[in-house]
């Protein structure tokens, strides 16, 4: 006696795998609807498990048996085993068979096995189900009470659902704390490490800044300049292409003027070459750039004409972006950037915000690395490097 159990979406696909693999004579003994353990039940479809079997006599006449060396190991082989008909019974079978009795020997024992092994399994489904049950039930209400919680702090239910999916409780009941602790490390994980300035010996770092207007890259460039100014010591130029806002010249100059630091103004993609050129021996040269809609082809192709500019030396690019922006705006902006060049995100006004969610969303859509973010208009003070731990407490609904 063989016996087999087939998986598949629907019980007639599971019914062909086992007729396929078993032939004809193939008896289905069993069917039932599988559902996953864990965590994975909540997000994943369901599935059907047919049990099938079929005599080993009856097969040898229509296919070729695997020798039993060789064949693959079955869970159900020892229940088979065990159900076995004893070397009198067979004869009995023998017997009967040779007086053309109507029912077969296989078919005895295929109903008797089938009647068994329902018994067998109605009564472990009955023994799971009551076991499992509190588990569930629990697991379900605390996975839904943290997917709850991210989904209100604006993490997509996509991101909040592959975050969930990706927490393996092996089974067990889970408990409150043990459930964040493990989605706070993901999104720790997912957050990933920050990637800030890096100077570079004997060669400036050209740093360019870029965005959609009103997101406060002036000031940001600001509080990093003061930055590297007053507290690494740096020498740093700072050129502007931003001529489209007369104020913004004059802003950036006076923050200029009180760290004492060179500025530039320059109105096309010539222009920034020669000031490049004209600060080649500095540590640091900032640039920022007029705000730009992502709607806008031609505003973008002035950027790529700003980058094209310093190509000869080492740039770092930072995508400036409001964490008050909606989601989708986010998506349409970083996507626009996106072919211009690589870069790495800056989120300004998380003050101006109670959920943070959009930090997570954005960098797991755009896989670019996170660097600092701006929580004021304080200069130099309201800045600093992205803190993840910090955002990961924020979406669970702590405190730092």
């Amino acid at each position: 006696m063989i016996i087999k159990k087939y998986q598949a979406a629907s019980e007639a696909e599971a019914i062909i795998k086992a007729k396929d693999d078993l032939g004809a004579d193939a008896v289905i003994m069993n069917v039932k609807t599988v559902k996953y353990k864990g965590l994975r039940k909540l997000f994943s479809k369901n599935f059907v498990e047919v049990t099938a079997a079929v005599d080993e006599a009856g097969e040898n006449q229509e296919r070729k048996i695997i020798p039993s060396a060789k064949r693959p190991v079955d869970e159900s082989a020892d229940l088979a085993a065990r159900m076995r008909m004893s070397d009198v019974e067979q004869e009995s079978v023998d017997a009967e068979q040779k007086k053309g009795t109507k029912t077969s020997a296989i078919e005895e024992r295929l109903d008797t096995l089938a009647q068994m092994l329902e018994r067998q399994m109605q009564d472990l489904k009955e023994e799971e189900e009551v076991k499992e049950g509190e588990d569930t039930d629990q697991n379900s209400k605390l996975v839904k009470l943290v997917f709850d919680q991210l989904v209100s702090n604006e993490v997509t239910e996509e991101n909040a659902r592959e975050i969930m999916n990706e927490i393996d409780n092996h089974g067990q009941t889970l408990q409150l704390d043990d459930l964040l602790s493990s989605v706070y490390q993901k999104i720790v994980l997912k957050l990933g490490q920050m990637k800030t300035i890096e100077l570079v010996e004997g060669a400036p770092k050209v740093v360019f800044f870029i965005g959609p207007t009103g997101v406060g890259k002036t000031t940001t460039i600001a509080k990093l300049a003061s930055k590297y100014k007053l507290d690494e010591k740096c020498r740093l130029a700072i050129i502007t292409a931003d001529t489209y806002r007369i104020a913004a010249v004059e802003q950036i100059r006076t923050y200029a003027n009180i760290l004492s630091v060179p500025i530039e103004v320059v109105y096309n993609a010539q222009e920034m070459q020669k000031a490049i050129e004209k600060y080649k021996d500095f540590d640091l040269i900032f640039i920022d750039t007029a705000g730009r809609s992502h709607k806008n082809e031609e505003q973008r192709e002035d950027v790529k004409q700003l980058l094209e500019a310093a190509k000869d030396y080492k740039q770092e690019i930072y995508l400036v972006v409001s964490a008050t922006t909606k989601y989708r705006d986010l998506v349409k902006i970083t996507q626009s950037y996106s072919d211009i060049s690589k870069y790495r995100l800056l989120f300004t006004k998380i003050d101006e915000t109670g959920t943070l969610g959009n930090i997570l969303n954005i960098r797991m859509l755009t896989k670019e690395p996170l660097s600092y973010t701006t929580f004021g208009q304080n200069v130099p003070d309201d800045m600093e490097i992205t803190d993840a731990q910090f955002i990961a407490k924020q979406l669970l609904g702590g405190s730092d």
